[in-house]
């Protein structure tokens, strides 16, 4: 600057420029002004930057790469320096195509990629759901069936510490209706699946869901759609079990058993309510029926179980629903049947997973003679939901004993 002074000194323009304040200013004023203003047409730019389209949803992903990376400006110029340290230039397309090529870039098309990918099949599901059963009861949405069945896992970790200092309940007639209501109930699925599907002409080796509004079809959703209530129903029989202090009943295969049935089959009613569907759930209803006949008489007492000696064959019963349902499903593969392949594979891991639980059961059961001394005979992987022979000492000729009273006789 003092070089540049020296040499126009003698100049009457530089003269007047120095004493009047107003002057213009000098070329290194100007040279920082005109890079200050370069400075904020390149942030106004980086700002409207074009949202491009791709896999990025809403296009938000590259926008965010190209206005936060700052890889080496590939712009040429004499102002090329000003760009490189602020990591942008006067070309926002050649700098978003640099960061699109870089490895943190190619991460984030990815995750973008998934995520978009997510959102896409999240909306293509709800767009294919069975528009019959869209306006019944607990069907809008998942979240009524997803916060019971976790009320009902909060219950049977808390129950049991809520019953630890109190008295158990008996409560034998509430059994003795609960009970025989579920025989009602599940009967009247069996029958209502089992007339409707055959005037409709079901075949039991492959059958396509019908999204209709024949008569038949939607008889055929109304009772799976009561099926699928009646698992939710059956959390009671844990709830009767910790109200009465029978927590050794509340094994891992009775509470896996109950919370996934009544979840998974929200699943089948809002996408299959018909279809191969319809013979899992007429063949488990039938197996209901006499599963809680059995409960409901064991409610009346230690006498009648002397007339129960048919619980061993319960169960063995229930394996065979087990493999009988793995062979249908099977099949319908085999014969590439129009239903969802994915709840096929499903279908035959869950089944399998039952089959291990329940021959564990079976062999603790009735086979170990170590476990037979100890535990009552049951079904379904828990003691019947009744009145079992340790609850002798409670009931003596239908007079509670005076000490370990139960309550609600």
């Amino acid at each position: 600057m003092q070089k540049w002074l020296l040499a126009h000194l003698g100049s009457p323009r530089a003269s007047a420029a120095a004493a009047s304040p107003s002057a213009s200013p000098s070329p290194p004023q100007l040279r920082r002004r005109r890079s200050r203003s370069k400075d904020w047409e390149e942030k106004r730019a980086r700002r409207q930057l074009p949202i491009t389209s791709g896999s990025a949803p809403f296009g938000f992903a590259r926008v965010w790469v190209a206005t936060s990376l700052k890889p080496p400006c590939p712009c040429q110029g004499p102002r090329h320096h000003h760009h490189r340290r602020r990591g942008c230039c006067l070309c926002p397309s050649a700098a978003t195509m640099g960061l699109l090529d870089s490895e943190p870039a190619r991460m984030l098309d990815a995750v973008s990629t998934a995520v978009n990918d997510t959102i896409e099949f999240y909306r293509w599901t709800w767009s294919i759901v069975d528009k019959r059963v869209e306006n019944w009861p607990l069907m809008q949405s998942p979240w009524p069936t997803l916060c019971i069945s976790t009320l009902y896992l909060l219950f049977v970790w808390l129950g049991p510490k809520w019953m630890k200092n109190r008295e158990p309940f008996q409560m034998r007639l509430v059994l003795i209706v609960y009970n025989f209501g579920m025989v009602l109930l599940n009967m009247f699925i069996f029958r209502e699946l089992f007339l409707a599907s055959t005037a409709a002409g079901y075949s039991y080796i492959c059958q396509s869901v019908d999204y209709s509004d024949d008569v038949n079809e939607v008889r055929i959703a109304g009772a799976l759609w009561w099926y699928f209530v009646s698992k939710g129903v059956e959390y009671l029989d844990t709830v009767f079990f910790i109200l009465r202090k029978k927590n050794n009943q509340v094994s891992f295969l009775h509470v896996y058993h109950h919370c996934t049935m009544f979840t998974l089959w929200w699943i089948g009613i809002k996408w299959v309510a018909g279809g191969q569907a319809f013979f899992g759930a007429q063949l488990n209803s039938f197996i209901h029926v006499i599963m809680y006949s059995y409960y409901g008489l064991t409610a009346f007492g230690p006498w009648i179980q002397k007339y129960l000696w048919w619980k061993r064959y319960l169960t063995i019963l229930q394996l065979v629903q087990f493999y009988v349902t793995i062979g249908h499903t099977a099949l319908s593969l085999y014969t590439d049947c129009p239903f969802p392949k994915w709840m096929h594979w499903a279908l035959i891991a869950y089944a399998i997973s039952f089959i291990f639980l329940f021959l564990n059961f079976y062999y603790q059961t009735y086979n170990d003679p170590k476990a037979s001394k100890t535990r009552t005979a049951a079904t379904n992987g828990i003691s019947a939901n009744g009145v079992s022979k340790s609850e002798k000492q409670l009931v003596m000729n239908g007079n509670k004993k005076h000490n370990g009273k139960a309550k609600g006789e």
